[in-house]
């Protein structure tokens, strides 16, 4: 019993040991430009229609939301007032 739990101890250890992560040596400020460049590379960037028509999208949605939340807090804010005065 104590050889099996002798074993489990170690390969626990081992495992321990294999998920601490190694330090990896830093590149310099030059390799990581270069890198960033290429990867903006590969990046689909959008159209200006398609910039466009994204941006009239979300301000659309933004001014609709805006209201509906603000109407919903209209409608509270006289439900709670005349509830208030109704019990006084």
């Amino acid at each position: 019993m104590r050889r099996l739990q002798a074993k489990e101890e170690e390969r626990a250890k081992r495992r321990r040991k294999e998920k601490t992560p190694q330090k990896k040596q830093r590149t310099g400020i030059r390799q990581y430009l270069r890198e960033v460049r290429q990867e903006l590379k590969k990046v689909a960037w959008p159209s200006r229609q398609e910039l466009t028509t994204y941006t009239v999208v979300v301000f659309s949605v933004t001014t609709v939301l805006t209201l509906v939340i603000f109407g919903m807090d209209w409608v509270f804010n006289r439900g709670v007032f005349w509830v208030i005065e109704q019990l006084t």
